[in-house]
């Protein structure tokens, strides 16, 4: 257990190998009594040590993924690292065994790297120096993609720093996550409860049926509150079970828990959320918005989107203008991955004709990657970013990419992935960055359920819009 005690007037003792430390050398906060400056400064001196080390976790889909434990003096971090089922080109690289066991999908190659080379190259390091340890993974892997140790081996280490340092501090996640950002970028953010996005009716690759469009989420602008934001949601979420099952269409569900029926069209998607709304006593575009997560690579091919749902064939432009009919016509604020990742003139000319109607959010083609979002500054791609740490690899990287959006009026949402664990950090991330929105599924599985209900700042604040929507 960390300890001290006063040995002379000018001398004081603490159990860290016993260090003796003069008075005059201890920094005390100005801000802080002698008692707390004394006690921050001891914690300070927490170091990384005894183990650190991974281990197999099953998600949602069978497959394993990685659980980081780290340990300093009496405290203990643990983080797991989710994955995805629609992934950017870019993505960094989530090392799998590729052997027969779990299909190739094994990571006992990535639990070997925490075991064997990062660890001992962490030990002896303050937990709270988050960006050196990041850097340091960063460093000892050495390539653009993190290919070498596994992206996912590294963030699930930057994670469980995250993690140990605010346990060692006494902070709330949330609240010491904002002040690392602050630390590393020098921007004060406002904390603040977000705007939940959730997504209630599944295609493309979160389902097996005919609906193109990958997402169909739902927005509570109307909310006086985070709690009341959710108790709509749920509601419509069951409302529209109840319309589909009215019609005989499949209440299964998607990846995502959103429901995931064979239907006409992506407009009777739409429709039937519609009248879910209504038959909650809610207004479309007063009370609820509605998002749509095209992830438009998944059904790009050589210059044409093909929505074999509705038997189209369109080039960017005339996809662009099928977005934009169906933003004219209905409540629709925000669109993520409107144009495939590599379709920069196609994402130009989208970002021109709805840049200023809607949030136009770049997945895909960003992929939480600072580089990749300087470019979409600069050649006026979209207007928002999907935030998802384990595309970058680090949680500093993670914090770097959001700092930049906002430096250029970028909104972040901060999501979560369809193969998720039961870690709730994107919760605290959300409210400790005051991003404004969070998007993680449907509200029928227990780990999307759990990131709405993490963290536990109290409600006290009314969830917001980003302006640019």
């Amino acid at each position: 257990m960390l300890s001290s005690k006063i040995l002379g007037k000018n001398l004081v003792e603490t159990v860290i190998g016993k260090a003796k430390t003069y008075w005059k050398e201890i920094p005390i906060s100005k801000e802080l009594n002698t008692k707390r400056g004394l006690l921050e400064w001891l914690i300070s001196q927490s170091k990384l040590h005894k183990k650190v080390y991974g281990f197999k976790n099953v998600i949602f889909s069978g497959f394993p993924t990685i659980e980081v434990e780290i340990s300093a003096a009496d405290h203990t971090g643990i983080a797991a690292v989710p994955s995805g089922a629609s992934t950017g080109q870019f993505e960094a690289l989530e090392l799998r065994d590729g052997a027969k066991s779990f299909m190739g999908k094994g990571v006992l190659k990535a639990v070997t790297n925490i075991q064997e080379i990062i660890a001992p190259a962490l030990i002896g390091i303050d937990v709270r120096n988050q960006q050196e340890i990041d850097e340091k993974m960063i460093m000892l892997d050495g390539t653009s993609s993190k290919s070498k140790l596994g992206a996912n081996a590294i963030l699930g280490v930057s994670l469980a720093v995250l993690n140990l340092g605010a346990k060692t501090l006494g902070l709330p996640l949330f609240h010491y996550i904002n002040q690392v950002f602050n630390n590393i970028n020098g921007e004060n953010l406002e904390m603040q409860m977000p705007m939940p996005m959730l997504n209630i009716i599944n295609g493309g690759q979160h389902a097996d049926n005919n609906v193109d469009i990958q997402e169909f989420m739902i927005m509570p602008i109307g909310a006086s509150s985070f709690s009341q934001a959710m108790q709509w949601s749920t509601e419509i979420y069951a409302n529209l079970k109840k319309i589909l099952q009215t019609k005989g269409l499949s209440t299964s569900v998607g990846d995502e828990g959103g429901f995931a029926p064979n239907l006409s069209s992506n407009i009777e998607a739409i429709e039937l959320i519609i009248t879910a709304i209504r038959n909650n006593n809610l207004v479309e575009g007063k009370d609820v918005g509605i998002a749509l997560d095209c992830a438009a690579s998944e059904f790009y091919d050589n210059g044409i989107y093909n929505l074999k749902g509705e038997s189209k064939k369109l080039n960017s432009i005339e996809f662009t203008q099928y977005l934009e009919e169906l933003t004219n016509k209905y409540p629709i604020l925000s669109i993520e991955d409107g144009m495939d990742e590599n379709d920069f003139k196609g994402w130009n000319h989208l970002t021109d004709v709805l840049g200023k109607k809607c949030q136009l959010v770049g997945d895909d083609l960003f992929v939480t990657n600072a580089f990749e979002l300087q470019r979409g500054i600069e050649e006026s791609l979209a207007n928002s970013i999907l935030i998802k740490f384990n595309q970058i690899g680090t949680i500093t990287e993670t914090m770097k990419t959001i700092h930049l959006g906002n430096q250029h009026g970028f909104k972040s949402i901060i999501s979560h992935r369809s193969g998720e664990t039961e870690d709730s950090t994107i919760a605290d991330l959300c409210v400790g960055l005051g991003s404004g929105q969070i998007k993680t599924g449907a509200p029928c599985r227990s780990d999307s359920c759990l990131l709405y209900t993490s963290p536990s700042p109290r409600d006290r604040q009314k969830s917001r819009m980003p302006s640019s929507a």
